[in-house]
């Protein structure tokens, strides 16, 4: 090699740069000198210098374990650095600070298992590396930042483990002006031998989410509900034995929900927010002494009661729905009483008054709401027979259809994936099931065993198609739907703290963070953050 000639870098043991320049007539041991270059394996037996002005330099066969940050401050010309047969096996941190000028970096044939991110920082006119044939199993992301002169890369003779730690990698090399050669896959068993750039990063499901505990609300709760209101997302909880709707908002001093107004209501099941203009309306549906509706005309003053609803049809309600017919609000609440009946409430000036009975003595224990080919559907689970599928029709809910093989079904919950209808439908002993609307019958898809189910709720948090199966012998189940399967497989399960008796579930996003609320009968509500995990980092 021309220029300055080829020089030796030697390092002491402890990792220390030692620099060594040829005395005129004199050579170390285990030396050959020319005029202007040297070449040494091993270690000198004296500590000597280098010039500063040193273009190139090699390493053959060091005891050296590691290269520290700042190995070569002391000669910033470097152009061309090369590492062959050493038995270091780190590389830290800004190992090669100082050296703006190298272009040629090569450390191959060495003992390198482990590689710092910040490694390669400050090679600014690098246009060749090379860490061929080392023990490197991935790479840290981020090792090439900042690297934008590179034309050749050689990571060939790795044993690469092609799991999520080389997705970035995978990634990384069609956005780069760069030749890279990559070499083959060691691991897992089902990649092995595999060339990397044959992998297609789209196969890689590198993003994991979690579900952990954030903050605990005194007293239990069957429902919860969340409205936005004013431009600020709020939760309301009813809760039977403190008898009360309880509305909480987000306290951003102390980073947490807090109560904002509680509505008295002995022994409610459920309250249900809407939020028309400025008005805010609250039905709360009661076992005991009538379901009544709050409302709160505009902000700043408090909801108050303003109307008893059907005190004669809503004798024992168990559930409450809200809906959207023809551009009006409406209420339906399910009833599970054998004199009473599931009745449709609508708006009507003021207030709002009974539209439509269904389904009278069949015991109701749950009311869901739904679109199906364009139109509103209502779907009713009772204790006396399987669900049934009611249409919009004329002003009115006519019977459609009933879902065949779902005996003994609690309740009922919808969602939509990838333009296709899905129900959870929830068994309290056996198996709940998820259904797939066809374009006139809701088909079996999968079972789920359930263990005390009272609930199977879908909710889409982020990009997640979540169900969670509550059970009230066993640990809450948190499911996501897989969409190359169009099943859905376990994620985690909640807690702890464990739920005790869950009923329902809701998801909020408040201050730019998802929260998950846990309703449970015989427990205190809980509070989960989710989180995304990138298994890829």
């Amino acid at each position: 090699m021309g220029g300055a000639g080829i020089l030796l870098l030697l390092l002491a043991g402890a990792g220390v740069v030692v620099a060594w320049r040829p005395p005129k007539g004199k050579c170390p041991p285990r030396c050959s000198c020319s005029k202007d270059s040297a070449l040494c394996e091993g270690s000198p037996d004296l500590p000597v210098s280098f010039s500063p002005t040193l273009l190139s330099l090699s390493l053959v066969r060091t005891g050296v374990t590691q290269l520290k940050a700042g190995s070569f401050l002391r000669i910033p010309s470097l152009h061309l650095l090369l590492f062959t047969s050493n038995s270091f096996s780190v590389i830290e941190d800004d190992a090669f600070a100082g050296l703006s000028h190298l272009q040629y970096l090569f450390i191959e044939d060495n003992e390198i298992g482990s590689i710092s991110k910040n490694a390669l920082r400050g090679l600014r006119s690098l246009t060749h590396l090379s860490l061929a044939n080392n023990h490197l199993e991935t790479l840290p992301r981020f090792l090439f930042r900042g690297l934008d002169t590179l034309t050749h890369v050689d990571l060939r003779g790795n044993p690469f483990q092609c799991d999520c730690r080389v997705l970035w990698l995978l990634q990384w090399m069609p956005t780069v002006n760069a030749s890279v050669g990559t070499g083959a896959c060691a691991g897992p068993a089902s990649l092995s031998h595999m060339q990397l750039h044959h992998l297609d990063p789209k196969t890689f499901k590198c993003r994991a989410i979690e579900l952990s505990w954030f903050q605990t609300v005194g007293e239990s709760a069957l429902s919860v509900e969340p409205f936005s209101y004013q431009g600020e997302p709020h939760i309301v909880l009813a809760q039977p034995f403190a008898g009360r709707c309880l509305i909480l908002s987000w306290d951003y001093s102390l980073q947490r929900f807090r109560p904002e107004e509680e509505l008295p209501a002995a022994s409610v099941v459920s309250c249900k927010p809407l939020v028309l203009g400025p008005s805010l309306f609250v039905l709360a549906a009661r076992l005991w002494g009538g379901s009544q509706l709050w409302a709160r005309p505009s902000p700043g003053l408090r909801l108050a009661p303003t109307q008893t609803l059907a005190p004669r049809r809503l004798l024992r309600p168990n559930d409450a729905e809200l809906l959207w017919l023809e551009g009006q609000p409406c209420f339906v609440v399910a009833d599970a009483s054998k004199a009473g009946s599931t009745t449709l409430l609508c708006r009507d000036g003021p207030g709002f008054y009974p539209h439509q009975s269904l389904h009278a003595w069949h015991r109701d224990t749950d009311a869901e709401a739904l679109e199906l080919d364009g139109r509103p559907h209502l779907l009713l689970a009772s204790a006396s027979q399987r669900p049934v599928l009611f249409h919009w029709t004329g002003g009115r809910f006519e019977r459609r259809t009933d879902i065949p093989e779902a005996e003994d079904v609690y309740a009922t919950r919808h969602f939509q994936a990838g333009g296709d209808v899905f129900l959870c439908l929830t068994r309290y002993i056996g198996d709940s099931m998820v259904m797939r609307w066809d374009g006139s019958m809701f088909r079996l898809l999968q079972q789920l065993p359930s263990r005390g189910a009272h609930v199977f709720q879908p909710l889409l948090i982020a990009r997640d198609q979540l169900a969670i199966l509550g059970s009230d012998f066993a640990f809450s189940q948190v499911l996501r739907l897989e969409p190359d399967k169009g099943l859905l497989e376990p994620l985690q399960e909640l807690g702890p703290p464990a739920l005790v008796a869950p009923r329902a579930f809701a998801h909020i996003t408040m201050a730019g963070r998802r929260f998950l609320f846990a309703a449970c009968f015989k427990g205190p509500t809980q509070i989960y953050q989710h989180h995304e995990i990138d298994l890829s980092a």
